[in-house]
């Protein structure tokens, strides 16, 4: 694909030029949708800071425990990590990488922090922001050879992807799949989110669609590394969780409501 480009004597990647464009969209869409709700910008910017620390923390500690053999070996092999130097950049290569279900999971976390009990309604302001940070950042992986799709006879070839095993082999796209699909999900949040629907609920909506959507499009993922379990890698697993973890607390919460509707 095109990773990267020579500009002035430097080496840009351009995974990170898409990621800076989606952090940008995300920011620009939010805080014009809380001006026009009458909120402070401010707040929205404060909100996407937090939730930019959750992000970057969660991705790469769980690219870390995905990558757990690198931990192991690190431990086994503790004694030849003799200097600073070695130990720092062990640890780039073990938490060097991110995961988009790391990332999410620390940044709604974050977020929920700092909205608390008082600033709750700015979620449904920033949840379609995060399908249209996330299309931006899948561009950058289709351009930059990784999370590449599986071996098929319809597909690209990679010749200078950062990920060497994806090179010479022609791969389903299945990062333009996720694309299209973010941006299914970005227009259908901003829609729901102007006309109300799911109010205080938007996020537990994007959770839900985006949970169904990956499961399904991780079959059509062939990168391994971050790992299988059985039939399923970890990115679906994680779905399957999320999903779960969604669809029970939104029963239990219709219970206690009837619950305590009855005693009224």
């Amino acid at each position: 694909m095109f990773p990267y480009f020579e500009f002035l004597g430097r080496t840009i990647g351009l995974y990170q030029i898409l990621s800076l464009c989606g952090i940008f969209a995300a920011g620009i869409y939010s805080c014009k949708i809380a001006r026009k709700a009458g909120h402070d910008d401010n707040d929205i910017i404060f909100l996407l800071l937090f939730s930019a620390i959750g992000v970057f923390t969660g991705g790469h500690f769980l690219y870390g425990l995905v990558n757990y053999s690198y931990i192991i070996y690190a431990i086994n092999n503790f004694e030849r990590l003799n200097s600073v130097r070695k130990i720092i950049d062990t640890i780039i290569v073990i938490f060097g990488g991110s995961v988009f279900y790391g990332g999410l999971i620390g940044g709604i976390f974050a977020g929920h922090l700092y909205t608390g009990k008082n600033k709750k309604y700015l979620i449904d302001i920033v949840t379609p922001a995060i399908p249209l940070f996330h299309f931006f950042g899948r561009i950058g992986c289709f351009l930059g050879g990784c999370c590449f799709g599986i071996e098929s006879f319809i597909g690209f070839t990679t010749s200078h992807g950062i990920i060497e095993e994806a090179n010479g082999v022609q791969r389903f796209p299945v990062q333009l799949l996720e694309v299209v699909f973010n941006f299914f999900l970005f227009i259908l949040l901003a829609i729901f989110r102007k006309k109300g629907l799911f109010k205080d609920r938007l996020l537990h909506i994007y959770v839900l669609m985006y949970s169904t959507g990956r499961f399904f499009i991780e079959f059509l993922r062939g990168d391994d590394v971050r790992g299988k379990w059985f039939l399923f890698s970890t990115s679906q697993i994680i779905s399957m969780v999320l999903f779960s973890i969604i669809v029970t607390s939104s029963l239990a919460l219709k219970l206690s409501r009837r619950k305590a509707g009855s005693w009224v």
